[in-house]
C-alpha cells in the first residue's frame, strides 16, 4: 500500500490529482489492482477516492505518503553517497530495501547517512576505504 501511497503524492505534486491510469503506469501493475488498492486505501481514510474518478490524499494519507517518501529518498541517499552505488541501480534497490528492513534497522541506517554526512572526515575516510576494498 505504500507503493500507492508514494505514487498518488507524487502524481498530485506533477498533476494536482492522480487517475488510476497513470497510478497503474507508474507502478507497473493492472488498473484492477490499482481499484483494489484504492479501496483498501479509502476504508484506511488514506484516500479520497469515487469510481472513475480521480484519487487524492487525504491529509492522514499526505503525512504517511511524505514519511514513506522521506524514508526512500534516505535510503537512496544512503546507497549512492555512501555506499556509491550508481543511481541507476541505487533506485530500484531502495524500493525493495524499504520493504525489506524492519523500522529499527531502518532508523540506523538513517542515523548512519546522517552521521557520515555530518563528519566529513569519517565520511572520506569511508569511501577511501571502499575504494581501496572495491580496487582489489
Amino acid at each position: 500500500m505504500e507503493d500507492y501511497l508514494e505514487a498518488i503524492y507524487h502524481l498530485e505534486r506533477e498533476n494536482k490529482v492522480a487517475r488510476v491510469k497513470d497510478i497503474a503506469d507508474r507502478l507497473q501493475v493492472k488498473r484492477s489492482s490499482v481499484s483494489g488498492a484504492l479501496k483498501a486505501l479509502r476504508t484506511r481514510d488514506l484516500v479520497n477516492h469515487e469510481a472513475y474518478g480521480y484519487a487524492t490524499l487525504t491529509h492522514e494519507g499526505r503525512a504517511l505518503a511524505e514519511h514513506v517518501c522521506e524514508r526512500h529518498q534516505a535510503i537512496v541517499s544512503f546507497l549512492q553517497e555512501i555506499l556509491q552505488i550508481a543511481p541507476e541501480q541505487a533506485e530500484p534497490e531502495a524500493c525493495g530495501l524499504e520493504h525489506a528492513l524492519s523500522p529499527e534497522t531502518l532508523e540506523r541506517l538513517l542515523r548512519l547517512t546522517q552521521f557520515l554526512q555530518r563528519n566529513t572526515r569519517a565520511e572520506q575516510g569511508w569511501r577511501d576505504h571502499l575504494r581501496q576494498q572495491v580496487s582489489r
